[in-house]
């Protein structure tokens, strides 16, 4: 395949799509636009995006709870399930720029994804888009398996679990568990900052998914996301305010082999995200 194919993203509605077609233009355009929508109410309503939001966002999580209390959440149910936040988000205002897919259908075996971290809504709107080309599981804080609805999910997809109390046995969960799982074929996504922000912060941007990708002789793939249309809540981290006017951008990069130690590879890794961030207009704090 050409790699070098220019992307032709798609523009049609994904209000009433199944997951099945999403997948069919996410693998042929190579990524996903949303298409132009009414905005009266979301630009010019104080709150009816926040409330659009949060009230569609809960029925989907419900929905999604149990059916993963059923023992049925598969890779199409947790895709579909993510679709369907898809459509809340736009449903509220959000606009879309997916892009850079292209190296992804081409890739043979698995990957470790690092990405940096800005809202909760990251890990609801990623697997729709991972899954349609491999199987994939995600590095997550061992308080979301916790979390009220939103946990029975988690631990339907099978996640590894991290307490972010300990480094050392972080890293030896992640490698431990991260190369089982890449050995089996799937890929693994991994978020190294300390927090979810808005502001992008190398400094404690670490080196987890270089790790694991050089131990498991895997490839890593950046990815830069700026999600900072669901704000970071003052009072309660994951419940912030919508802000219609910022559009979601989510750019994949070209898989990178780790080479030696994997310090060229990690800095590769910073430069991609911190291009991209730039060009969207978000915050960045390089560290010394």
């Amino acid at each position: 395949m050409n790699l070098n194919k220019i992307e032709h993203f798609s523009k049609v509605s994904i209000k009433r799509m199944k997951i099945d077609r999403f997948w069919h233009i996410l693998r042929t355009t190579y990524g996903y636009q949303s298409p132009p929508r009414p905005r009266f109410l979301v630009e010019n309503l104080p709150g009816w995006a926040t409330f659009t939001y949060y009230s569609r966002l809960v029925a989907v999580v419900l929905k999604e709870s149990i059916t993963a209390r059923k023992g049925r959440y598969n890779r199409k149910a947790w895709a579909s399930g993510s679709l369907d936040v898809f459509k809340v988000v736009e449903a509220a205002g959000g606009i879309f720029h997916v892009s850079g897919l292209s190296p992804m259908t081409a890739q043979q075996g698995p990957l470790v994804y690092i990405a940096n971290h800005m809202s909760l809504i990251d890990t609801l709107i990623l697997p729709c888009i991972l899954l349609a080309f491999n199987h994939t599981t995600f590095v997550v804080k061992e308080g979301l398996l916790k979390y009220p609805l939103f946990g029975s999910i988690m631990c339907a997809v099978d996640p590894i679990a991290v307490t972010r109390r300990s480094p050392r046995e972080d890293l030896k969960t992640v490698l431990t568990q991260g190369q089982a799982f890449l050995a089996s074929g799937r890929s693994v996504f991994v978020f190294p900052q300390a927090t979810r922000s808005d502001t992008f912060d190398t400094a404690s941007f670490n080196s987890l998914g270089i790790k694991l990708a050089r131990k498991a002789g895997v490839p890593v793939l950046p990815v830069a996301l700026k999600t900072d249309f669901q704000k970071n809540g003052r009072f309660i981290k994951d419940l912030g305010q919508v802000d219609p006017r910022k559009p979601l951008y989510l750019k994949f990069g070209e898989p990178l082999v780790v080479e030696g130690g994997g310090q060229v590879t990690h800095q590769k890794v910073i430069e991609f995200i911190v291009k991209n961030l730039r060009e969207w207009g978000a915050g960045i704090k390089s560290g010394s």
